[in-house]
């Protein structure tokens, strides 16, 4: 791999396996991970917005408005698809998982968790404007830096529950045995991140947040972004399917992205 190759991969990876399981859950962890109802889907679409806030300097209202208005039909929530026909781009209190999903390019960005996790409010308010909205991208983002900057599992789970009260003590089998779909934060961001604290390997991570049987791409979108950042990158087995299913604009934004804040990248460590 190296600084021409698309990064956020993680996210992207995530989203894009996840798509098929979304409405049609596993009921094993060994589920392919592409087939033909394969696509990538908001996640990806808004991943790659907040990316470009870094690489344009577009405001982050614009940029997530240009975008979902670019890739229509893309699984947007009801709140959300109707934000994006309006000029006012006005916050409209959502806690909906979206502000989590997009938020792993803030995790790169900056060089104190301070500064991250003001950054990650950043990116939600525009519309997840509620406490626990904000709090989702928060917690999502800060596990991607702190992942980045070496950290164990022991201590982002100890400072993700520090910072945001999420209950991090779970399994992912006792999650699943009652577990509801759900696309608000409160329920689906610490799930995502228990997905990625149980992994061994990123593909585990991703899998893992799949099985629950939730909203498969936003969960394994959450996952994946942390998981490359702990791993090391995304293997690249799975590294090279993800551009088939994606068009220049999004890939010439991630590549960018990479260059500017991630630099050259290694095989997975971890």
């Amino acid at each position: 791999m190296n600084e021409l190759q698309p990064c956020l991969l993680g996210a992207v990876a995530g989203d894009i396996i996840g798509s098929a399981y979304e409405w049609d859950a596993v009921d094993a962890l060994d589920f392919p991970l592409f087939g033909p109802k394969t696509k990538f889907t908001d996640d990806t679409v808004l991943t790659v917005a907040v990316a470009d806030h870094f690489v344009s300097g577009m405001l982050y209202a614009e940029a997530i408005h240009r975008y979902g208005n670019d890739y229509p039909h893309r699984g947007y929530g009801g709140n959300f698809a109707r934000w994006l026909h309006t000029e006012e781009k006005l916050p409209y209190n959502s806690f909906g998982n979206g502000s989590a999903m997009r938020v792993s390019a803030v995790g790169w960005v900056h060089s104190t968790l301070e500064e991250t996790l003001v950054e990650a409010a950043k990116s939600a308010e525009v519309t997840h404007n509620h406490p626990e909205g904000i709090k989702g991208a928060q917690a999502a983002a800060m596990a991607v830096f702190l992942a980045r900057m070496g950290k164990s599992k022991a201590e982002i789970k100890s400072m993700v529950e520090a910072q945001t009260g999420y209950d991090l003590n779970r399994s992912l089998a006792g999650i699943r045995s009652g577990y509801q779909w759900s696309e608000i934060c409160q329920t689906s961001v610490p799930e995502a991140i228990i997905a990625f604290l149980e992994s061994t390997d990123f593909e585990s991570a991703i899998r893992g947040a799949i099985w629950l049987r939730g909203d498969a791409d936003t969960m394994a979108a959450i996952a994946g972004g942390i998981a490359e950042a702990f791993y090391g990158g995304v293997p690249e087995v799975i590294a090279l399917e993800l551009p088939k299913y994606l068009d220049p604009r999004l890939l010439k934004t991630l590549t960018d992205f990479g260059s500017k804040y991630m630099g050259e990248r290694e095989n997975p460590k971890r």
